[in-house]
């Protein structure tokens, strides 16, 4: 497989994360913080990937793994607060009630966000969005990984 097509693989993976986050947003699925925070690694790997294609510089091959990279760790990430491994951020996570007051508790439902990065609102074969990120960025990685080593031409 040439590095231009393994880069074009690549550019088309992210491409269609992105059109699947959006397509579910459209659907009703509201993204939760993590969730806008795992589309930028993809956005920033569709720029690498083009831009490579026009100019051939390596440095953005370096660019594209990493943003995968950075994308596989945030989806780890938000799987672990899904799977209530560890807390995410706390404008992001329900947490308990218990030793509140009446005010603080009024407090804490009227600034709640609407969308909770600890719920899983939508899963598949019994892996949630999240953890579907987690295994097309993997796989992507691999591809921007294959496209530095094998160092052919275009």
């Amino acid at each position: 497989m040439t590095r231009r097509l393994t880069i074009i693989i690549a550019i088309i993976g992210s491409t269609s994360i992105l059109a699947a986050a959006f397509a579910f947003q459209f659907m009703g699925y509201s993204p939760c913080k993590i969730c806008i925070w795992q589309r930028w690694p993809h956005v920033v790997a569709v720029f690498a990937g083009v831009v490579w294609l026009l100019y051939h510089d390596s440095r953005l091959l370096l660019l594209g793994l990493l943003s995968t990279i950075t994308a596989s760790s945030l989806a780890i990430y938000h799987s672990g607060i899904e799977q209530k491994w560890w807390l995410g951020p706390q404008s992001c996570t329900s947490s308990g009630i218990g030793g509140l007051s009446t005010d603080e508790l009024f407090s804490k439902i009227m600034n709640a966000p609407i969308v909770r990065c600890d719920e899983i609102v939508w899963s598949f074969l019994g892996l949630s969005m999240a953890n579907w990120n987690v295994f097309l960025s993997f796989i992507l990685t691999l591809f921007w990984l294959y496209s530095i080593k094998h160092n052919q031409k275009t």
